[in-house]
């Protein structure tokens, strides 16, 4: 995480285009093929913060109160993941206005957070499964097994320590995966089966994904303070409300049927 925060730093300070990965290495106090053993890009280098984030706000939907109604349980998320103090200083907000601003004008920039906004779909996918406990699909062909990490979505998170990939830093020991390559099936218990979610609940991930989103990214592109009703998670609140009507949850009929499809 020290790659992905002096990355950050240097973008922040003097922009993307003055940045050489050379720098970034420098400022990280490794050398630059050690940096490239991680990263292909000097704008990889700043994936492991937005998938941090992005971890942050899948494991809040995971540990909500298990009574709590699906739309309910994402607000809840919201708010204790969206929310300058909770786990995140407002200077770390600063940071990710200024990196997702980046990735508005820069393609190289704009794809690694989209990657990461993509990946989480699948990982939020899984938590709704398990919170739903309906009915689930069988794994498409070729999937890998029980335990293998998947991907993690959008939110910030820029004092987190979880790298976006495995491997030693400075010399360190090589860290256990977390954040970004932890998934819901990484938490299951050991010997447990895998919960495959339905087409409906991949969608509602992919809604949720998108309110949430489209919340940072609107409020990065403007200079409104990071709290109260025009911060991120005001915005990304009234997305989600705005979807009331959506229906995450209830009757599974569609997702028996088209699960009933997928199978061999």
């Amino acid at each position: 995480m020290e790659i992905a925060r002096a990355a950050a730093a240097l973008f922040v300070r003097q922009g993307l285009r003055a940045t050489r990965a050379e720098d970034i290495a420098q400022a990280a106090g490794i050398a630059p093929r050690t940096f490239y053993r991680y990263f292909a890009t000097k704008e990889e280098a700043v994936a492991p913060l937005y998938a941090a984030g992005a971890q942050r706000w899948i494991e809040a939907v995971r540990t909500a109160p298990a009574d709590l109604p699906v739309p309910q349980a994402l607000e809840h998320a919201v708010r204790h993941t969206l929310t300058p103090g909770l786990g995140v200083s407002a200077a770390s907000w600063e940071w990710l206005r200024t990196l997702v601003r980046l990735a508005g004008t820069s393609p190289a920039l704009r794809k690694v957070w989209a990657e990461v906004c993509q990946a989480s779909e699948g990982a939020l996918a899984e938590i709704l499964a398990a919170r739903e406990g309906g009915p689930t699909t069988p794994p498409p062909r070729g999937t890998p097994p029980h335990g293998t990490p998947a991907p993690a979505s959008p939110g910030p998170e820029c004092d987190t320590t979880a790298p976006s990939r495995p491997g030693p830093e400075r010399g360190t020991a090589d860290p256990s995966p977390t954040g970004p390559e932890r998934g819901a099936r990484d938490q299951a218990p050991s010997g447990a089966e895998p919960v495959w979610p339905t087409p409906r609940l991949r969608f509602a991930a992919a809604v949720a994904g998108a309110a949430v989103r489209v919340a940072v990214e609107s409020w990065a592109a403007t200079a409104s303070r990071p709290t109260g009703p025009e911060g991120p998670a005001g915005l990304a609140v009234r997305n989600l409300r705005a979807l009331r009507d959506f229906e995450w949850g209830g009757d599974h009929g569609d997702d028996r049927a088209g699960s009933d499809a997928q199978r061999p």
